[in-house]
């Protein structure tokens, strides 16, 4: 973790708080930052933290066969 965060030029702090949910909206600059190092894409980044959001609208759409309108 520690490379990882040296590598991406954030604290090993902030790392940490990112992972443990601490820092609910990191900076976008800050996640590119990390996705880099990883050799991870952005896309790739945004379809996992999606994943809740897909899941919910997937289920309602089984459930009621139709989609949530966003609020």
């Amino acid at each position: 973790m520690l490379d990882v965060a040296l590598d991406a030029n954030v604290s090993p702090e902030t790392l940490r708080k990112i992972e443990s949910g601490r820092v609910a909206t990191p900076a976008f600059p800050t996640i590119a930052a990390i996705a880099d190092v990883l050799d991870l894409s952005l896309d790739a980044v945004w379809a996992e933290i999606s994943l809740p959001e897909r899941d919910a609208r997937r289920t309602d759409i089984e459930r009621t066969g139709r989609e949530r309108l966003p609020a």
